[in-house]
């Protein structure tokens, strides 16, 4: 389980399908009412709590994002007294939830510099991997690849190389479309290969 802190009132969990192995959950699971689904978001709020000093004290919603061969993000936000959320019902040690389940059908990660990026692409180009679109947004980088350019590839290995050197990306591709730089818009890994790389 990674934590990082988005805003005074958010933050993001990401975990990995070998961590939801591990406590016995699935992705249908978080749609129900099970044990197991509150003992993680008790998890979750008690190592928000204690890494990143962040007090869940009334009602959140929660986001979570399914990525293909990733894992599970879930971003946490701390409900405002609004009409969001009904707060006649909150009581002292219950947490009102709000979830919402999205599928992310490419594979998109972020990166926190440039440099990131180009160890990143001299891996990919040696298991022939040459597509990809590159973006920037807010001082960080991001890669995006589409399903129909992974098709022959062996995902988990890519998605092992990526975490490597970025984090899966939460930021809303159209938000990055709409307000982020496009640098490169296809074949990025191989066009950065060629210019940073000799073959």
């Amino acid at each position: 389980m990674r934590l990082e802190r988005l805003a005074i009132d958010k933050f993001k969990v990401f975990l990995t399908f070998d961590d939801m192995d591990e406590r016995g959950i699935t992705k249908e699971d978080l749609w129900q009412d099970v044990p197991k689904v509150h003992d993680l978001f008790r998890d979750m709020m008690l190592e928000a709590d204690d890494e990143l000093g962040f007090k869940v004290d009334g009602p959140i919603a929660v986001e979570v994002f399914a990525m293909p061969a990733q894992g599970m993000v879930f971003i946490v936000t701390k409900g405002t007294h609004s009409d969001d959320f009904d707060t006649d019902d909150y009581e002292d040690g219950f947490i009102e939830m709000q979830l919402t389940l999205d599928e992310i059908d490419e594979v998109f990660y972020e990166f926190a510099s440039f440099e990131d990026v180009i160890g990143l692409v001299s891996r990919l180009y040696t298991i022939d991997i040459s597509g990809g679109e590159l973006y920037s947004y807010q001082g960080r980088f991001f890669i995006k690849f589409s399903e129909e350019e992974l098709e022959d590839t062996n995902e988990e290995a890519l998605i092992a190389i990526l975490s490597e050197f970025g984090n899966p990306s939460t930021t809303s591709f159209y938000r990055l479309y709409e307000y982020g730089k496009v640098l490169i818009q296809k074949k990025a890994v191989q066009t950065l290969y060629k210019t940073f790389y000799k073959d």
